[in-house]
């Protein structure tokens, strides 16, 4: 089963793959990195005019990462607005996507906040750097892979 959006970007040959719907009936897509900004400013002129949420996830140790991107069609007199999930994964070693600052302000802080604690890279993101962790931190703390500096686990206490 098909979501509007979805149907609406297989009939214009746009490269998508849908991942179903959550509990709430909200369609989930992937996109490839390297398409995520022509369907997002799609998405934008769809309709999709609010970026409700961004978040990005470790999908596995040694794995991929993922940027999450919740977006919502706002009308006037509309009780239900019509919403959908996008996915963006890409390879740990070198996590880059293009930032959607530019269509969504609203991804600003939440960008920066994902580049800090997983290490993707939004490009073109006008001011990319530490949003929590102070700029000396070395690595990305919510890698499943990351190791504490300094972190010592007592083995075997008695």
């Amino acid at each position: 089963m098909q979501g509007r959006l979805s149907a609406w970007l297989v009939k214009h040959e746009l490269v998508h793959r849908s991942l179903g719907f959550d509990y709430q009936g909200i369609e989930t897509l992937q996109i490839k990195p390297e398409d995520w900004y022509s369907i997002a400013v799609i998405s934008y002129v769809y309709g999709y005019n609010y970026l409700r949420s961004q978040c990005a996830y470790d999908v596995a140790p040694g794995g991929l990462l993922a940027s999450v991107y919740h977006l919502t069609r706002i009308q006037y007199g509309v009780d239900q607005p019509e919403e959908v999930c996008i996915k963006v994964f890409v390879p740990r070693a070198n996590p880059r996507i293009p930032s959607v600052f530019w269509i969504w302000k609203s991804a600003d802080f939440q960008e920066r906040e994902s580049y800090d604690m997983l290490g993707i890279s939004y490009e073109n993101h006008p001011r990319l750097k530490r949003i929590l962790m102070p700029e000396s931190w070395i690595g990305w703390p919510l890698r499943k892979d990351y190791i504490a500096p300094n972190f010592y686990e007592i083995q075997d206490a008695h």
